[in-house]
């Protein structure tokens, strides 16, 4: 049995791993041959999952020494200690913090394997893989991170990754832009993150450790016990940090513009790291928002309206992955509503099914893109499947299971999330009365419209006879295509450990000392048959999406959409141009802004603190020096008639 101080080992080699990588790639580019970064650049990543197997081992064997066993913790260094405030650098693996890392070391491997196909003509080759390195380190950093401030760190760091991968390409102006877009939105969510952390520090005096919180607010007597109106505006700030990482309304607007990336950037930002970052912020401190139903009920709203709004936009999309932009967006609504209506499990078990279908569409869309010379039109696509067909079987599993076809993952999670959104209420009761049903009803409409967009993307691109002459397709290199297997595989199968069933689900036993607090303080009101019932209703809508889809596009209705175009123009020009929301921020928001700054330049900046504070004594003292310079002539006349002058008004005002 592996001991747990080999485990704190273990957990030092996960983290720093990557950012070994990052500092080789990143600081000797010029030094190191194309293989040699490939090698540092991918080996280092598969390092730290390897790590994170043997950690899993070790987990597995202390708890099943002593099933009580709570964690292991690695305390490095002493990291802040300034008056009452101490901060240890110190990681920490707990059941939910090892599927975490699972996630993210796993699929982010992959990815990276993946990108040395993708990015091998790419003449900063190097400067990329340091830079997804760094980006895999501050997601490690989150979710290890021991104390809230250990996290927000690497919460800063993938919010800096993020502005350098997406903004790869920067000498496209476009994508430069959507990098700096996709920074400035997340430091907005940010700051409500941070009069969080303020708060919570001064409460806890000084430390902001993840346990030590949990014990206080155990306490009947704290005040996260005694003051709902604290309680609920801490929580709210944290969801408003969420909203930013994890792109819901009203700041999920930088998401789809982070398709300006490379693809595998898309599917490592989209699926397994920075996106995740909110929800799992909310799981982990689960105990401190199920003392605010208020703000339960405000984060499970925004992860409906999130869901069924991104939805929609899908359907008319023809940008390949801005069909999958949008749909991460309602996929992680589906995940807020989740954990908004307290079922923080099966948050956790949609945020880990959609890791693999995702990752898999994104790198799927990547290998099409890379087949078809650059080109993301699905309408210029079709025909794909004969031509691709790794890519063509592996797209499709994945496809079935963020559709939720029954037996594959998404199948069981989404159901999971929408029996628990009827089921679970609030121990005081409901906030309003009649809002579950409301967010069951939204979740049931995404659910439908996502079958029918990805069906509708499937069929274009890959049905059908291929409607671009100047592409010829094939099928990408094998360090594209093993990724892609071993994702639709995950795709296929990972929802077999959340089986709708009491002795079954093996991840809810395994989450369940990290979610039970949060658990006594709701009532599950559902039964089984509910749920089997509800399975039956979510299959009849995801086939029901698929079978609009193949009608509409491959089909005999194929004259709908086009007529449908016609009667909702309209309608159909506000879901093409993605309600307008990017022009209102632009109008209200932005342009005010910049109008506002050049006046602040031009009358505060330049005018008065350059003009009087800076320049002005500057152009005092120029007037006076040049004037006793004129003074200092060399005329001895003019020195004597001076000194009369002088004299002559000193003996004035002697007199």
């Amino acid at each position: 049995m592996i001991k747990e101080t080999t485990i704190q080992s273990l957990l030092y080699l996960i983290v720093f791993a990557p950012l070994a990588g990052a500092i080789l790639n990143g600081l000797f580019p010029r030094m190191l041959s194309r293989r040699a970064v490939s090698v540092i650049g991918v080996g280092l990543p598969f390092v730290s999952f390897g790590a994170t197997l043997l950690a899993l081992w070790g987990f597995l064997g202390l708890r099943a020494a002593n099933p009580e066993f709570p964690f292991v913790t690695a305390e490095l260094f002493q990291w802040i200690v300034s008056g009452p405030i101490h901060v240890d650098f110190a990681l920490y693996l707990d059941p939910l913090s090892l599927v975490m890392t699972l996630i993210v070391t796993g699929i982010g491997s992959l990815i990276h394997l993946y990108s040395v196909g993708y990015m091998h003509d790419d003449a900063s080759y190097a400067r990329y893989f340091s830079h997804l390195n760094l980006f895999l380190f501050s997601m490690l950093l989150l979710v290890l991170g021991r104390s809230l401030l250990l996290l927000f760190v690497g919460w800063e760091g993938v919010g800096l990754c993020s502005y350098l991968l997406i903004g790869f390409w920067f000498d496209d102006m476009a994508k430069a832009v959507a990098g700096k877009k996709a920074f400035l939105v997340n430091r907005i969510g940010d700051f409500g993150f941070l009069i969080a952390l303020f708060f919570l520090v001064f409460h806890l005096g000084g430390t902001l450790d993840i346990p030590d919180l949990r014990e206080v607010v155990a306490n009947p007597t704290s005040i996260f016990r005694t003051d709902t109106a604290m309680v609920t505006l801490v929580t709210l700030m944290l969801f408003v940090g969420a909203t930013g990482k994890s792109a819901q309304i009203p700041l999920y607007v930088w998401l789809p513009d982070a398709m300006a990336g490379p693809t595998p950037v898309s599917a490592l930002i989209h699926a397994a790291t920075m996106v995740t970052a909110g929800v799992y912020m909310i799981a982990r401190l689960n105990f401190l928002f199920v003392l605010s139903p208020v703000t339960m009920a405000i984060v499970a709203t925004v992860g409906a309206a999130t869901a069924i709004f991104a939805a929609s936009i899908g359907l008319v999309q023809n940008d390949i992955k801005k069909v999958l932009a949008y749909s991460t967006v309602s996929q992680l609504g589906y995940m807020v509503l989740a954990v908004g209506v307290g079922a923080f499990g099966a948050g956790v078990f949609h945020l880990m099914t959609h890791a693999f279908f995702k990752a898999c569409l994104f790198l799927g869309a990547g290998s099409v893109i890379h087949a078809m010379a650059g080109e993301q039109d699905i309408q210029k696509m079709g025909g794909l499947r004969r031509k691709m067909p790794i890519t063509h079987a592996t797209f499709l599993v994945s496809t079935l299971a963020i559709a939720g076809v029954p037996l594959l993952s998404g199948f069981f999670s989404k159901d999971e999330i929408l029996f628990k959104v009827l089921a679970l209420q609030p121990a005081a009761g409901p906030v309003v009365p009649g809002l579950n049903g409301l967010w069951f009803a939204m979740g049931i409409g995404a659910a439908l419209m996502t079958a029918l967009y990805m069906f509708r993307l499937y069929f274009l691109t890959f049905s059908g006879e291929l409607r671009s002459h100047d592409a010829h397709p094939h099928e990408s290199p094998a360090t594209m295509t093993i990724p892609l297997i071993v994702l639709a595989v995950g795709a296929a199968v990972a929802g077999y450990i959340g089986l709708p069933h009491p002795r079954l689900n093996v991840l809810e036993h395994w989450l369940h000392p990290v979610f039970a607090d949060g658990a006594a303080a709701l009532v599950n009101t559902g039964s089984h048959a509910l749920e089997y019932g509800l399975m039956g209703v979510s299959t009849v809508v995801a086939f029901l999406g698929i079978g609009l889809a193949w009608a509409m596009y491959r089909g005999p209705w194929r004259e709908v959409p086009g007529r449908l175009h016609a009667s909702l123009g309209g309608m159909y020009r506000t879901l093409w141009n993605k309600y307008y929301v990017d022009e209102a921020y632009d109008a209200v928001i932005v342009r005010p802004l910049i109008a506002g700054s050049r006046w602040i330049h031009r009358w505060i900046d330049a005018a008065l603190i350059d003009g009087i504070g800076v320049n002005g004594p500057a152009r005092v003292l120029a007037f006076v020096g040049g004037a006793a310079r004129r003074l200092a002539c060399g005329d001895v006349q003019a020195y004597a008639a001076a000194l009369a002058i002088g004299l002559a008004i000193l003996v004035i005002f002697v007199l």
